[in-house]
C-alpha cells in the first residue's frame, strides 16, 4: 500500500487553527477532502501513483 510522500496534516495554517489536523497536500498546497486523503494514504486499495491527478500530474512536470 503506497502513501502519498506530499500528504501533510496540519492543525494550523496562517491565522486558522484546527482542533483536529487536517489533510493537505503539498503539490496543490491547500487543504483536501477526506476522500483525497484516503487516496493518499492508500486506503481501499487506491494508489496515488495511480489514483490521484494531481500526484501524477506533478510526476510528469518532475520528468519521473
Amino acid at each position: 500500500m503506497a502513501r502519498c510522500p506530499h500528504l501533510d496534516y496540519r492543525a494550523d495554517e496562517g491565522d486558522q487553527s484546527f482542533d483536529v489536523a487536517r489533510a493537505y497536500c503539498t503539490v496543490a498546497e491547500e487543504f483536501v477532502q477526506p476522500m483525497r486523503a484516503d487516496i493518499c494514504n492508500g486506503r481501499y486499495d487506491l494508489d496515488p501513483t495511480e489514483d490521484c491527478e494531481i500526484f501524477r500530474a506533478n510526476a510528469e512536470a518532475d520528468g519521473s
